[in-house]
């Protein structure tokens, strides 16, 4: 049989395509494996930002050389990369065997020999755990001034519903208890389908699935934000009082300029709706900073809504120019390098202030959590408020049992606080 190795880079979403590609090669006729030689090395590929190309490019380089010492067969590269220079990488990079993009993973399948079918299954490459993304939909009708994902990813394109549950009680079925919905923007899940805004819909009909008992939701657009959502969030027991909603920024000035829909005022008023509404939700958001535009003023404005929000989990990155999107047609990137990373530093130093002080005050607290892994003899755990990757942890002494304790859930008390992790013992 010969053997496919893919090397996964970027966000969850690509994890997710990687998956629904590796599932359509039939068991009997083809090996997936994790190193070593193998006949077919894919790679997909992240194009979002400058270090993701960087990375991506420094990965398809690497696997070259690796060719070369007779490593693998034949090197297949796809992805947001490929997709977003079509014609630039092949010639750049002609050691590579087959150049495919990102919006149709048929070809792909296709070249491995298989013949593409429609599937809701999922080839699991993350070993045992607990939890799972669900990619809800594909694409972006959003045109954010500093974003290239609608034009490497096309349109907004939601799954079926009935393709989303049959393939959340796959992974039921193989021991998932907790899924965490992704998609460029999962509150526009359901307007090109259904006519309507319909994840509140989904997420019920999610929790109907047998054996998941966590729904979490990622990267919400806070423009037109669902309000039925925050009813599943406040009563359904199922659903994490968690939100992961990037706002970018505060000012009116920048926002306008971003092309965010939004202004300062609607912000505000939206932090305050999803708090009132979900008493003790965690809310998780990013932040650019440096971007045309962005003044000492404009930057002194983000500093004080992140201190008066008190997010519970902020991440942040400088702004960086790129090619094809608004910003670099009409804005000067003027802001210089320096001043971006020293902004970037003052507002996580804040950030981690306001990490450590919320941490601090669950210490004591009684919580559910589920273990992820078996780490130098610690439990790594997370909680309804930590999501896998991009929060802080909750690390227990591991018992004697532990590798069996992975992908399920335990009660702890948790006994201290960091500015991003938690310490706890379990609780008998």
């Amino acid at each position: 049989m010969p053997s496919v190795r893919v090397i996964t880079l970027g966000c969850s979403k690509n994890t997710v395509d990687t998956e629904h590609i590796l599932s359509q090669l039939p068991a009997d006729r083809y090996e997936v494996v994790d190193s070593g030689y193998s006949d077919y090395l894919l790679i997909n590929t992240c194009g979002f930002i400058g270090d993701a190309k960087e990375e991506s490019v420094a990965t398809i380089l690497e696997a070259v050389e690796a060719k070369k010492r007779g490593e693998c067969g034949r090197l297949v590269v796809f992805g947001c990369l490929s997709q977003r220079y079509p014609r630039e990488l092949p010639a750049e990079i002609p050691e590579v065997d087959a150049w495919f993009g990102a919006r149709d993973f048929a070809p792909v399948v296709r070249y491995l020999g298989a013949e593409p079918f429609h599937t809701t299954s999922r080839f699991r490459t993350g070993g045992a755990k607990g939890y799972e993304y669900l990619k809800i939909s594909e694409g972006c009708d959003r045109r954010c001034s500093y974003c290239a994902i609608p034009f490497i990813r096309g349109a907004h394109k939601s799954v079926p519903m009935e393709d989303l549950v049959a393939e959340a009680s796959e992974l039921a079925s193989r021991g998932v208890k907790e899924l965490i919905l992704i998609a460029q923007d999962t509150t526009f899940y359901g307007l090109d389908l259904y006519h309507r805004r319909a994840l509140a819909e989904l997420i019920e009909k999610l929790s109907a699935v047998e054996g998941i008992e966590w729904i979490r939701i990622h990267y919400s657009y806070p423009a037109d934000f669902p309000e039925d959502v925050l009813a599943q969030m406040a009563h359904n027991p199922k659903v994490c009082p968690y939100l992961d909603i990037p706002l970018q920024h505060i000012s009116d000035k920048v926002l306008d300029m971003m092309h965010r829909n939004v202004d300062g005022a609607w912000t505000r008023k939206l932090i305050r709706t999803l708090r009132e509404k979900v008493p003790g939700v965690a809310l998780r958001t990013t932040m650019i900073v440096g971007h045309p535009g962005e003044g000492e003023e404009e930057f002194g404005e983000l500093l004080e809504f992140v201190r008066q929000a008190r997010f519970e989990r902020l991440g942040a990155f400088t702004y960086s120019e790129e090619e094809g999107t608004y910003d670099a047609r009409y804005f000067a990137d003027d802001v210089p390098q320096e001043v971006k990373d020293s902004r970037l530093d003052r507002l996580m130093t804040l950030q981690r202030e306001i990490s450590l002080e919320c941490n601090e005050a669950r210490v004591g607290s009684v919580e559910k959590v589920m273990v992820d892994d078996v780490v130098d003899g610690m439990l790594v755990c997370r909680s309804r408020y930590e999501s896998p990757e991009v929060d802080g942890e909750i690390l227990v002494p591991a018992p004697e049992d532990a590798p069996h304790l992975v992908g399920n859930f335990i009660t702890v008390r948790i006994i201290s606080a960091g500015e991003y992790d938690l310490t706890a013992e379990i609780v008998r």
